[in-house]
């Protein structure tokens, strides 16, 4: 294993921890207060179902984004947005998933993982558009109310140098850049005033 692949290990494990502590917290508070008074109340309740989901939701697309993909597994669109609309529930970005059909894993987690690229870049939230481009390849753009582009990682997307900033919250930037080309694929990225677009051809 090199050094870049394990820095990039430890920065996933990272994030993935860090995005399961709150509604597993939540839950964990929802328990505490359930054994105080005795008896679970509709309060109580909602709580734990609403972090319980909130905890499966991102597991399940995190298990996309960020774990093994082989070309041997295919993701159909109705499960490609179902684990869009529910990582983006009870937030204020929306993800769309425009194509239609399968597709294979190895493909679909370039996307995800660029989709998470352009939702660090919408701060008050916005839309993500997912879509397919002549030769098989994808273009996953983000608009919003404000946009923030870190200069320096977007231009990691376009170089397999994972620099000593890159932090567990913006991991994907450094595994979108190693991943794309070791499958063949090649990246443009346009970050503007307003917009984002990552084409993955």
């Amino acid at each position: 294993m090199s050094v870049a692949t394990a820095r990039i290990a430890t920065l996933v494990g990272s994030r993935l921890c860090h995005d399961l502590v709150s509604p597993i917290g939540a839950i964990s508070n929802g328990l505490e207060l359930i054994a105080l008074a005795g008896t679970p109340g509709p309060e109580e309740m909602a709580l734990i179902e609403q972090s319980a989901a909130s905890a499966t939701a991102r597991i399940n697309f995190f298990r996309v984004a960020f774990g093994h993909a082989s070309t041997q597994q295919d993701v159909g669109a109705r499960e490609a947005r179902k684990l869009l609309q529910d990582y983006c529930k009870g937030s204020r970005l929306s993800i769309d998933w425009l194509p239609d059909g399968d597709a294979p894993r190895t493909e679909v987690q370039l996307a995800f993982l660029a989709t998470l690229c352009c939702e660090s870049a919408l701060p008050l939230g916005g839309r993500v558009h997912i879509t397919h481009i002549e030769g098989g390849g994808w273009r996953i753009s983000g608009t919003g109310q404000r946009l923030s582009i870190e200069p320096d990682l977007w231009a990691q997307l376009t170089s397999t140098t994972i620099e000593a900033e890159v932090t567990p919250a913006r991991v994907q930037f450094a595994l979108l850049a190693l991943l794309a080309p070791e499958r063949g694929r090649k990246m443009v990225v346009h970050a503007g005033d307003a917009a984002v677009t990552i084409e993955i051809g």
